[in-house]
């Protein structure tokens, strides 16, 4: 098998859920897989969900690059987690409904090294991601667990912020909407919005916990 590997995960989603609790986060989790079904090309599949990732093989480079700027902007909104995301171009081994491979297991270590809203993809995806309009910066090499020799990564950004969902809730890093968020407050001359009273709550009784993830 040949073809562009997208792993996707939602940022944030362990503090999601200790925040409001596992059938909240089993929905978007439900949501995103279901997005991600729905956005697919003809020729596109959905390898598999891991909780709150996803496992996805495009043929073409370009149609993936595609896919991943509709899921961006299709869940950028108010009340969902902010995406991150790693891209490979390569060959897999697929074995009862599995893959398996170098491609796979690269693919996985740019996903996690990726940041909330970030898409960390390898030179091949990145040179085409630069050709088709989207904002393309040299990371430089990085050494990666169980390769020989430094693999050059680039990120990807895309403006995946709709008007108004601008800010992100420090506890269970949701989306908020500024002027409808649920309370505010201050702590150490910083403004945090928050998506509920509960969460709000829960930053009050511990600022500190929380406010390093702003």
């Amino acid at each position: 098998m040949i073809g562009t590997f997208i792993i996707i995960d939602l940022s944030g989603f362990s503090a999601l859920t200790e925040a409001h609790g596992d059938e909240a986060a089993v929905a978007l989790a439900q949501t995103f897989a279901a997005t991600i079904r729905d956005l697919l090309p003809a020729n596109g599949r959905l390898l598999k969900t891991m909780g709150d990732a996803g496992l996805i093989v495009i043929p073409d480079t370009e149609a993936a690059l595609d896919f991943v700027s509709a899921l961006w902007k299709k869940l950028s909104v108010r009340g969902f987690l902010m995406l991150r995301a790693g891209i490979h171009h390569g060959e897999a081994v697929e074995i009862e409904g599995d893959v398996f491979g170098a491609a796979v297991n690269l693919t996985a270590r740019l996903a996690a090294l990726a940041t909330a809203g970030q898409i960390v993809a390898s030179g091949g995806v990145a040179a085409a991601a630069a050709k088709a309009g989207f904002d393309v910066t040299g990371l430089g090499p990085f050494s990666l667990k169980n390769l020989r020799d430094p693999v050059e990564l680039y990120s990807l950004r895309l403006d995946d912020a709709e008007s108004g969902i601008d800010v992100v809730d420090p506890v269970c890093r949701m989306r908020v909407e500024y002027e409808r968020a649920a309370g505010r407050l201050q702590y150490e001359g910083r403004e945090y919005s928050f998506c509920s009273l509960e969460c709000a709550s829960r930053f009050a009784d511990s600022p500190s916990t929380y406010a390093a993830h702003r």
